[in-house]
């Protein structure tokens, strides 16, 4: 997701891009709740499809054109659905197998990285809703960090300008952005806590942290894969922030960052619980 662009202080905040900005975010965040609430067979689905427009994006931007990658797209989406089935060892095998033709056939890296990163988006927030106890909250936890930077430091780097992030990756990104993006996400991973009853304790206000800040990172990669290809936006499907990539491009680097949490914390058999129970 996106961080602030950079704007005169005491610019209005409400103009023609924040408001498609906040729709799109409500929309995709209802849908990502549906879906978390259902798991099982309808979050793979749900999770498949995105997954599906973000590696044809992706290969629309590296490789100028989605066709050659139609196949890697299939495996996306089968190894969403077989994790949904019930059989993550299977998914596992499809989306490794994917990941190495990728490689095989390039162009290098950008097809294999492309499979790579469609498929970590949808596996990691699987992985963290198979809890059966801790999924949903896993879930909210992330999402609503991830919405709450995005939408926090669109805000402050409109109200408040000033030096940029890192000018060769993004131009337009600031530092107040990156902060003000920070706070926002901090609180709403304590609303997350208080909402689903676990304690905010420091160790979690670490976790949080870290999320947003993964987050932010997952913005910058997105905008210098761009930026590499001479692209503005990877497309025009979500109003007011381009294609889904440039939608969900912090949720990638943020689940994939709460999963490596959860099973460093909980172990490798759930996640969810190693995540939000400090």
């Amino acid at each position: 997701m996106s961080l602030a662009h950079a704007a005169p202080p005491g610019s209005a905040i409400v103009n023609r891009d924040l408001l498609p900005r906040i729709a799109s975010s409500v929309v995709l965040i209802a849908i990502a709740a549906a879906a978390a609430w259902a798991g099982g067979l309808v979050a793979a689905g749900v999770l498949a499809a995105i997954s599906a427009i973000v590696h044809h994006e992706w290969t629309g931007v590296t490789e100028g054109g989605s066709n050659a990658a139609l196949p890697f797209t299939a495996a996306i989406v089968a190894a969403m659905i077989a994790y949904g089935l019930g059989f993550p060892a299977l998914a596992l095998g499809v989306a490794v197998l994917a990941v190495v033709v990728g490689v095989a056939t390039g162009p290098r890296p950008w097809r294999s990285l492309g499979v790579g990163y469609a498929l970590a988006l949808g596996l990691s927030l699987l992985a963290l809703r198979d809890s059966p106890d801790h999924g949903i909250a896993a879930i909210a936890v992330v999402v609503g960090v991830v919405a709450a930077t995005d939408i926090g430091a669109y805000v402050a780097g409109r109200t408040i300008g000033g030096a940029k992030l890192w000018p060769a990756v993004s131009p337009k990104k600031t530092w107040s952005g990156a902060i003000g993006g920070l706070a926002a996400g901090l609180v709403a991973g304590i609303v997350a806590a208080v909402s689903f009853g676990f304690g905010v304790t420091a160790p979690f206000l670490v976790v949080v942290v870290v999320l947003s800040v993964a987050s932010q990172a997952g913005d910058l990669f997105e905008s210098s894969v761009k930026r590499r290809f001479g692209a503005k936006d990877s497309g025009r499907l979500v109003p007011g922030h381009g294609g889904m990539m440039d939608r969900v491009d912090g949720l990638v680097f943020a689940s994939v960052v709460a999963v490596a949490i959860g099973m460093g914390h909980g172990g490798l058999g759930d996640p969810a619980r190693g995540l939000v129970a400090w």
